[in-house]
Order: structure tokens, then sequence, then C-alpha cells
């Protein structure tokens, strides 16, 4: 009985110390999970957001310039990977064809606190973003022949 729990204890312990690899997801199969805001509700938001108590919000000065500002910072929709790994906040202006056809350009790992953030660039205003407490490191930088990897040990 011991020998059985003093295996179960190494297998789980191998387990934790195994590393992961990541590699940027193709966003061929990449999903669109929200809906775009209309038209008509960015307008009344921004009526709301950029009012007189505006300041209580403590945002940027430009923001509320001009509806356009709004508009650019307010009209998005969240995108997640086909494995919903890796998550994105996208423009609504982007066609959906332009977002599946972007190929990774590089890799960069970054920590913020306790997370240790991935992100993978397309280009064009496209970031992919996996989260993670694991300790990761960029193996290749470069995403020629789709080579963009980071090695996560957990």
């Amino acid at each position: 009985m011991k020998s059985a729990l003093v295996a179960l204890f190494l297998l789980f312990a191998a387990n934790l110390a195994a590393a992961e690899t990541l590699a940027c997801p193709s966003l061929a199969t990449a999903v669109q999970v929200g809906t775009c805001p209309t038209e008509e509700e960015l307008r009344y938001t921004f009526t709301g957001y950029c009012s007189d108590n505006a300041r209580m919000y403590g945002k940027g000065d430009d923001t509320c310039a001009s509806y356009q500002n709004y508009r650019k910072l307010k009209n998005i929709v969240l995108w997640e990977s086909a494995d919903g790994e890796f998550h994105a906040y996208l423009s609504c202006d982007l066609p959906a064809a332009a977002v599946k056809e972007a190929r990774a350009t590089g890799v960069a790992v970054n920590k913020q606190g306790t997370m240790t953030r991935v992100l993978c660039s397309y280009g064009e205003g496209i970031a992919f973003a996996h989260r993670t407490r694991a300790a990761c490191k960029v193996e290749a930088p470069s995403c020629a022949d789709g080579a963009c990897k980071v090695n996560c040990e957990k």
C-alpha cells in the first residue's frame, strides 16, 4: 500500500515538473466569441462614458476628444484560438477573413506580477495572448515556417 502511494506521489511530482511547449496558433480556425456592438450602442455608450461625469472614470485624455476616438477604443470583440488557449480583443472594423489569413510574425513572453503572458503577433494590430502561472521562455522568436515556440515549466 505504501509503495503504491509513493509511486502515485512520484508520478504526480513528475507531471508538475514537466515542461509544456506552446506554439502560436493558426488563426485559420480562430473564432469570434462575442458580437460587435452596433453603431447605435456605441453612440449611446459614448454619451454616457464621455458625459460630464467622465472625470470619475480616470481615462486617457484622447478617448472622449471625439466619437471616432471612442469608437476606435470600444468597437472591439473577443476572439480565441480553436483550442481556447489564446485570446485577443480585435477591432470590429477588421474583416474576419483578414484575421483568419493572418500568419504569426513573432512571439514574446513577459511577466505581469505572478502571471506570465505569451504574446503571439500577427501584424496589422493582431496579437493573441495566453496567460499562465508557469515560467515561460521563448524557444524560437521568429515565426519562419511556423516555428514560434515557447517552453513553459509548470
